[in-house]
């Protein structure tokens, strides 16, 4: 079985993924294919939120209004998918951030060495100060030689780059007394914002060891992580390597993460970032997380193996990539994730508006426990609010691996994908392979569930999960799924039951399934549901088609 290690290259993540890929016709077919499938959803809009004002609602709520903002504001569609003269693919707007990084040269003024400051680079001394005299009021490039670095915490200024030797030669370690809190590598001012920040070429140790060890790691918000970029406009972080964090490795967020409620998004958020080529591991909640932000580019990267340590233990909700609360045109491309409790979250906590406008382009996920997991917690039963601003996901040429089950949520049961409460979702081309040893205990591998609308599955590749329940399964009921449509699927020797539709779902369309097992039960099971099907075929199961109480053999 195909496993990798915190060392792996990201760089090899789109030979990878095309090694499990069965399509023929090219990234940009496949893509235009998507686009298509997302238009042919008729996607359902996104609400407009108004609020009544009043001189007693501001200063009953100024809190909120100081440091948040509707979610609303600044709407716009997903960003269009271009190519590059090499072939590249980048969201439209990433013209603006290439821009952005000439514009950062050519305001340069001087290119240090932190040598020549005083720093010694030997892992013992405490190199902070000679850090801050090199970086000074910023329009520096500061050059860092291949050593160890001891630091209490390096804050830049707008206006600089910080550049080293490269992952595991230039490493930056925190300090053993710096507190719990404290950001490795962090933007100078997050109330006030900071622009043009670039990082590349170095290990950042958040240096775990200094802390008791049966502690929780983290301190709140979006403190004590690697390096977190906050009210950042235009931002590079390129060729580095988080270690142990007690939070997260990589975080581009707003000045502070908010929660007013759905609909609502954090003041002073980051805009205009790229990671590439990023490694992180040990990491206390997330490896890569957005929060707040707006036009985020991941590509590259492989996150792996995290503590959980920021959480109660069992209850650790640690993703190798999430996208959370509040952010907007969020791209991941060519990503890799293993042994997380999610490879790639897109969510929110219920109190904060959701993210949207979500695109991945090319992921592989090795035995995380969830796969890909979208959802809005607390917005999905029927005595739960329905969520806002839960909308717009794209997923095109992605893998799913043997996921398992994990001491990090210990009651959280294996899936390759579970969408929940999202409407508007193009999953195009999803290669699924699981261990035909492992024991899945009955339970689906992938599920649409939980108030989710407006769902697309194409071109789905499904093998080796003989001791799940179902395949697919689209749960019914007053707070299931609707408005869904399952199309183009081959599944071989995998569940008992190859798709499951459960019951008072008033649109479900199925259409151009083969599905083979061996030893299958049902092929298909509808329970009393409006199922539109065509062109089911199941070879080797008991009972092929199974509607509301017939069976069609």
């Amino acid at each position: 079985m195909l496993s990798l290690n915190k060392d792996h290259n990201p760089l090899t993540n789109k030979e990878l993924i095309g090694s499990f890929s069965e399509y023929k016709d090219g990234l940009q077919n496949l893509l235009a294919e998507t686009d298509t499938l997302f238009q042919e959803l008729n996607p359902l809009p996104e609400p407009a939120h108004t609020s009544s004002f009043s001189l007693k609602n501001v200063l009953h709520g100024l809190p909120k209004f100081l440091l948040s903002t509707s979610s609303h504001k600044n709407q716009d569609p997903l960003p269009q998918i271009e190519t590059d003269e090499e072939g590249g693919i980048y969201p439209d707007w990433k013209k603006k951030l290439d821009q952005a990084l000439i514009h950062l040269e050519q305001e340069i003024e001087q290119e240090v060495n932190v040598r020549d400051f005083g720093a010694a680079g030997d892992g013992i001394t405490d190199d902070t100060e000679a850090f801050r005299k090199a970086i000074g009021h910023g329009r520096a490039k500061v050059l860092i030689p291949a050593g160890v670095y001891i630091t209490r915490g390096i804050r830049l200024p707008s206006w600089t780059m910080l550049i080293g030797a490269g992952k595991g030669l230039t490493t930056i370690k925190l300090h053993d007394k710096a507190p719990r809190g404290r950001q490795l590598v962090t933007n100078a001012s997050h109330w006030r914002g900071n622009h043009h920040i670039y990082v590349q070429g170095m290990s950042l140790d958040w240096n775990v060891e200094r802390l008791d060890p049966y502690k929780k790691t983290a301190s709140g918000n979006n403190q004590s992580s690697c390096l977190t970029y906050a009210h950042v406009t235009f931002g590079w972080v390129k060729e580095v390597e988080g270690i142990n964090p007690g939070l997260h490795c990589f975080d581009v967020s707003s000045a502070i993460y908010t929660y007013f409620g759905d609909a609502t998004r954090a003041r002073r958020s980051s805009r205009y970032i790229w990671l590439d080529q990023l490694n992180g591991y040990g990491f206390g909640d997330d490896g890569i997380t957005t929060h707040h932000s707006v036009n985020i580019l991941i590509s590259n990267c492989h996150l792996c193996d995290p503590s959980g340590r920021s959480h109660k233990e069992g209850f650790s909700n640690s993703n190798g990539i999430e996208v959370d609360d509040g952010s907007r045109n969020v791209m991941l491309l060519n990503n890799s994730t293993t042994r997380c409790f999610g490879g790639v979250e897109i969510k929110a906590h219920h109190n904060s508006a959701a993210a949207s406008n979500t695109q991945i382009v090319g992921h592989i996920s090795i035995n995380d426990n969830r796969a890909y997991n979208f959802r809005h917690i607390g917005h999905h039963i029927e005595t739960d609010p329905e969520s806002k601003t839960a909308f717009n996901i794209k997923a095109s040429h992605i893998v799913a691996v043997s996921p398992i089950r994990t001491p990090l949520y210990k009651d959280s049961t294996p899936r390759a994908m579970v969408i929940s409460a999202y409407k508007n979702v193009a999953i195009n081309h999803f290669t699924v392979i699981g261990d035909p040893e492992y024991d899945y205990r009955g339970e689906p591998i992938i599920a649409v569930q939980y108030r989710s609308r407006n769902i697309i599955l194409h071109d789905l590749n499904i093998r080796n999960f003989k001791t799940a329940g179902a395949d697919i399964k689209v749960f019914g009921g007053p707070h299931g799924a609707d408005s869904v449509e399952i199309r183009k699927v081959k599944i071989r020797n995998s569940a008992p039951t190859a798709v499951h539709i459960g019951p008072h779902i008033q649109s479900i369309k199925i259409s151009d399934v083969q599905a083979v097992c061996e030893k299958g039960n049902k092929g298909l099971v509808v329970d009393q549901s409006n199922a539109k099907i065509e062109d089911f075929h199941s070879l080797g199961y008991k009972t092929p088609i199974s509607i509301a109480n017939t069976q069609q053999a």
